[in-house]
C-alpha cells in the first residue's frame, strides 16, 4: 500500500503528482495489464526480441 504524506503547506496537486510517480515506480498497472490475458512465453520471448531489435536499430541510427 503507498502512503504519501502530505507535507504543511504543500498543495494537494504536488502530493498527487508524488503519489503518481511513486506508483509508476512500482510497476503495478505494469503487472495488472499483463496478467488480464495469458501470452504464451514463446510470444513473449518473440516479442521481447523484436523490441530488442527495434531499439537496437533506433541507437544505431542515433549514433551514426
Amino acid at each position: 500500500m503507498l502512503v504519501i504524506n502530505v507535507k504543511d503547506n504543500e498543495s494537494i496537486d504536488r502530493a498527487l503528482k508524488r503519489f503518481k510517480k511513486k506508483f509508476e515506480r512500482t510497476k503495478v498497472l505494469r503487472t495488472v495489464r499483463a496478467r488480464a490475458y495469458y501470452e504464451k512465453p514463446s510470444v513473449t520471448k518473440r516479442n521481447a526480441k523484436i523490441k530488442a531489435a527495434y531499439k537496437q536499430k533506433l541507437y544505431a541510427e542515433q549514433n551514426f
